[in-house]
């Protein structure tokens, strides 16, 4: 009968502390482009105060604001296909 191998066998350890470190980087991007996403969103509310007290034409400050209610979808998509993602390995029965 073979020994069996504990979950803190040097091997084991080793390797789930690599493939978290991986993944931790791997989110690690997510953020920042998350962060890159509110900031514009951000400079497109400002944007469209700014258009607004200027005077702009309407066609102007609606283009900011489509613009601004994209850039909050972009980051709620991608939110949701990251960190709420399921991996398909965990969609199928094995």
């Amino acid at each position: 009968m073979k020994p069996l191998l504990s979950s803190s066998t040097p091997a084991n350890v080793e390797s789930a502390m690599n493939a978290q470190a991986l993944d931790e980087k791997n989110y690690g991007e997510v953020d920042v482009v998350l962060l890159y996403i509110e900031e514009a969103r951000r400079r497109t509310e400002a944007a469209c105060s700014a258009l607004r007290a200027g005077g702009a034409e309407d066609f102007l400050v609606e283009a900011m604001e489509r613009a601004r209610e994209q850039l909050s979808d972009t980051a709620k998509l991608l939110t949701q296909g990251t960190f709420f993602a399921v991996p398909k390995q965990q969609l199928t029965l094995t």
